[in-house]
């Protein structure tokens, strides 16, 4: 179905193209923008593709981690009104890292397409590319700031509680401000807006602690990361290069089912936030509400069987759970059932419930 914003003409095709390349690249994001409505669904798919730019790069541990940050800091001048950088400049330094084009995932795709994106996200109006640009550069010179942190180790090492937040701060806490920028810049009550900013953080570091101790295995596997801090291994016995040897199972789960066990601590703040936000502009509260409540899933299972995120079973919620949740949250599931839906969906899978129920 296309999707019509107010847009310079002859740039359809681009935006067209941004809505099928975010089902590619994050399947979660895909279902936010998804149940939204226009224009915030297609300010919100732009945005997020802005930024997976940038987490494409971060990720990529085959691209030397000096030249991951030079490149970070490329993207991040391209991004800057202000500055002369092209994005065709940031393209060309990172073209020799670029897969070939048939064996080439989504995520790269959209690297190589980045003058599609930013040329996209050029034509959505002003106030849009205001709310989002201070958020997504603060976002790149997060992850170029973490490279160059840990460059000799060829990954990165989180060392301490304090540390993994502040990396979750760059990674997702960023996102939490973008969408809360481009939510309030209508009319909202001041007492609204500061809630909502007080909270946009909290939203986004619970999806993104969900996401780390969920995804042991394959950051250490696929990109020589260890986000579980150096600090709470060491109290297992364990150093971060040796989180997935077999002897240390046991310990590395306890310290996944820790950082889940953080991770709960903002789950209240995270439903404040949704409880909040304006149902502005396209703006829907599955849209939100969705994601949160899978990663509430995620933690019942994450803290029930933490050392399903260190073995190759991994850590994941049903389909069936999926789609329940998905159907609650766009039928008539309001914000007044937003804490009974939390509560329900920890305790014990949503379609079991809700059949336990009926």
């Amino acid at each position: 179905m296309s999707r019509h914003v107010d847009r310079p003409p002859g740039v359809d095709a681009d935006l067209e193209w941004c809505h099928e390349a975010v089902q590619g690249v994050s399947r979660t994001f895909a279902l936010t923008v998804d149940v939204l409505e226009e224009p915030m669904s297609s300010y919100i798919c732009v945005g997020y593709l802005v930024c997976r730019i940038a987490d494409t790069v971060e990720d990529a541990d085959d691209i030397p981690p000096e030249e991951q940050a030079r490149l970070l800091r490329l993207y991040d001048a391209a991004l800057d009104p202000e500055d002369e950088t092209t994005i065709e400049a940031f393209v060309e330094n990172v073209e020799p890292y670029l897969p070939p084009e048939e064996e080439r995932s989504d995520d790269w795709s959209v690297v190589a397409h980045s003058p599609r994106v930013v040329r996209t996200f050029e034509g959505l109006p002003h106030d849009v590319r205001e709310a989002v640009t201070p958020p997504a550069r603060e976002l790149v010179q997060g992850m170029a700031m973490f490279v160059e942190r840990y460059a000799e180790k060829g990954g990165l090492r989180i060392q301490s509680r304090e540390e993994l937040e502040e990396y979750c701060y760059y990674a997702a806490g960023t996102v939490g401000n973008l969408i809360t920028n481009l939510l309030t810049r209508g009319d909202v009550a001041s007492e609204r807006r500061a809630k909502l900013y007080e909270t946009a953080e909290e939203f986004g570091l619970l999806l993104q602690l969900v996401n780390i101790a969920k995804d042991v295995r394959d950051d250490y596997e696929e990109e020589n990361n260890v986000y579980l801090p150096a600090e709470w291994l060491a109290e297992e016995g364990i150093t971060q290069d040796d989180v997935l040897e077999p002897d240390n199972a046991s310990g590395t789960a306890a310290v996944v089912e820790r950082t889940a066990d953080h991770a709960t601590g903002y789950l209240d703040d995270a439903q404040t936030y949704l409880e909040t936000v304006p149902l502005t502009d396209g703006n829907t509260l599955a849209a939100w509400a969705i994601p949160f409540l899978l990663a509430v899933g995620t933690l019942r299972e994450l803290l029930a069987r933490p050392e399903d995120a260190v073995s190759s079973k991994g850590v994941k919620i049903s389909r069936q759970e999926v789609f329940a949740v998905v159907g609650a949250m766009t039928s008539n599931a309001g914000r007044e059932s937003l804490a009974e839906l939390k509560e329900l969906i920890y305790r014990q899978p949503y379609h079991v419930a809700r059949t336990s129920a009926d």
